[in-house]
């Protein structure tokens, strides 16, 4: 074949290239991919929306003795790509660490509270524990253990899959559940001193009146 057929072949499959519908196609240039759709029109597609926590919060309360967290997750996923439906709140120093499983979301929603680690309450919901606490031969002792880290320099997210840092810090020293101070056995009685000083008000003026009743009836058989 001379060069004459070969440059009318060509010229052929070039017209009969040019007069074929247009078909859709994608390229993809590095991570953003380009649409040319069937009418030739070249576009590229939003990339999906990334799931976010953005408006939810923990904080740390004391409600009756005993120190509770408080939380609201809110987990906002137009496009579905969140790879969870549990919440857990993780706490950390550095060198220790603690996740509490707050539990399973609700059409993107969960709230509620959980107790701060190491606390407890009573059957009454009272305060009977307290983390760097324990109750021992009769006594409250301060201890390293039972999450006494938790009462210092801490970070804390809310984790999903996203996750979200949030500021968190255990109650005051001034708090109700600093402590037990003032608690005289809770692990045999689960009260409080603010019990206790009614009761001693009661039996010491018992004891007055009884006082006042025999003098009268003393008197009356002189």
């Amino acid at each position: 074949m001379d060069k004459r057929s070969i440059g009318a072949v060509v010229a052929v499959t070039a017209l009969l290239m040019l007069a074929a519908p247009p078909a859709a196609s994608a390229d993809i240039t590095g991570a953003t991919a380009r649409v040319v759709s069937a009418d030739g029109t070249d576009y590229v597609p939003d990339p999906p929306e990334e799931p976010s926590l953005a408006g939810s919060w923990a904080e740390a309360v004391c409600l009756r003795a005993a120190p509770w967290i408080n939380f609201d997750v809110t987990l906002t996923d137009p496009d579905g790509q969140a790879t969870s439906n549990t919440a857990a709140l993780v706490i950390s120093d550095g060198a220790h660490r603690v996740s509490l499983q707050l539990g399973t979301l609700s059409s993107g929603r969960l709230s509620g509270s959980a107790l701060w680690p190491g606390a407890s309450v009573d059957g009454q919901g009272v305060g009977d524990g307290w983390p760097g606490w324990v109750y021992e031969e009769g006594e409250w002792l301060e201890t390293s253990g039972n999450f006494a880290w938790t009462r210092g320099d801490i970070r804390a997210w809310i984790r999903v899959n996203p996750e979200l840092a949030v500021p968190l810090s255990y109650p005051d020293e001034s708090a109700e559940c600093a402590g037990p101070a003032g608690v005289v056995s809770l692990a045999a009685t689960g009260g409080t001193s603010a019990f206790v000083a009614p009761l001693t008000g009661i039996a010491a003026g018992a004891v007055v009146a009884g006082i006042v009743i025999v003098a009268v009836r003393r008197r009356r058989r002189v």
